[in-house]
């Protein structure tokens, strides 16, 4: 590899080399992300990973693949590369956990107008944050330099991951009945999910997201920048404690969209309104953007990042285990017999 070098890739916008010293600079991290059943370091043509089936005997793979969306404008605006990879992390391994699997490994792909090894290496610093954070491994990745595609400063970050499920313990959403409790479990902010509303609503620039609110205790772009958080290890916990019949994962598209997705046809969440605890950045973004109430919840995922329903007589026992594996949460409401979806009174 010390031979490759193109002077004429180099003028037209493309230095391997620059490549190279970013896949350098990037092994530290990735090397925090290994866990058993990672066979191969960076570099080869497909990451390995040797799959531990102890305790399934009907095993099921799940796959999830997401970005981090506009969010990303701010990282660019604040210049500020270290949390955008565990968003990205987090919008595919929390998608993973809705059916009851536990994610095994990642893979990034990074796309720029051009390659600066450092930045990338900060950006992938992020994405290793949000695997350990998921007790997933970071097996491989991909960076593409994109000269003349998109500015030279901007770049795309996506990302893919695989989790398994034993095939006998994957939820039921077709279990549940009416009376069955709504569980929340909150969010760190906004998330990835709904930039472009908060976008316009802000006229994102630096001198903007340099302001200072009381109400968020930080910059608005502090507050903006705020990493999803990734729910993998408390609902392990929760699928060892109690009988979970299903996840919702709370993304764009907000309560509207996401919950009747873990629903029958025939029952609607109702969720009570004063129940909800809206954290303080929605009620900045309503105030701000003079948003109605129903779009804010067809939005964004106003402090609730993730649904659980179980049975009633399991609600206490479900809120003191994702409470004790490190996470917030509360009885947000219950099912009903209705095919509204969802009902917020």
């Amino acid at each position: 590899m010390n031979n490759s070098f193109s002077e004429s890739y180099k003028k037209a916008g493309v230095d391997v080399t620059a490549g190279y010293k970013s896949v350098e600079l990037m092994k530290e991290h990735i090397a925090r992300t290994m866990i058993k059943g990672a066979l191969s370091g960076i570099g080869g043509f497909g990451g390995l990973f040797e799959l531990d089936l102890t305790g399934i005997s009907k095993p099921v793979l799940v796959s999830g693949t997401d970005g981090v969306g506009t969010k990303i404008k701010l990282a660019f605006i604040m210049d500020k590369h270290d949390t955008v990879g565990i968003d990205c992390v987090a919008m595919c391994v929390n998608d993973i956990i809705c059916c009851g699997a536990k994610p095994q490994f990642f893979l990034d792909y990074i796309a720029c107008g051009k390659n600066y090894p450092e930045k990338i290496a900060t950006i992938v610093s992020g994405v290793a944050e949000g695997c350990v954070q998921a007790q997933c491994a970071l097996i491989g990745g991909e960076t593409a330099e994109h000269p003349g595609l998109m500015p030279e400063d901007e770049y795309d970050l996506a990302g893919f991951s695989v989790g398994v499920v034993d095939k006998d313990k994957i939820l039921q959403p077709d279990t549940q009945k009416a009376g069955d409790v709504l569980i929340a479990i909150k969010s760190s902010g906004v998330h990835s999910n709904g930039f472009s509303l908060v976008r316009r609503v802000f006229d994102v620039n630096e001198q903007n997201l340099s302001m200072h609110f009381d109400d968020l205790g930080t910059t608005l772009g502090e507050c903006l920048l705020t990493p999803t958080r990734i729910y993998v290890k408390a609902v392990m916990s929760l699928l060892d404690a109690v009988k979970v019949k299903s996840i919702s994962h709370i993304t764009g598209g907000g309560f509207y969209e996401n919950i009747p997705r873990s629903l029958p046809k025939n029952l609607a969440a109702k969720i009570e309104r004063n129940a909800v605890q809206v954290l303080p950045i929605f009620d900045l973004i309503q105030r701000t953007g003079d948003i109605p109430e129903r779009d804010m919840f067809n939005t964004f995922n106003m402090g609730v990042g993730m649904i659980v329903s179980v049975d009633k007589n399991d609600a206490d026992k479900a809120v003191a285990a994702i409470k004790a594996a490190g996470e917030d949460a509360y009885v947000l409401g219950e099912l009903t017999e209705s095919e509204e979806g969802v009902i917020i009174c």
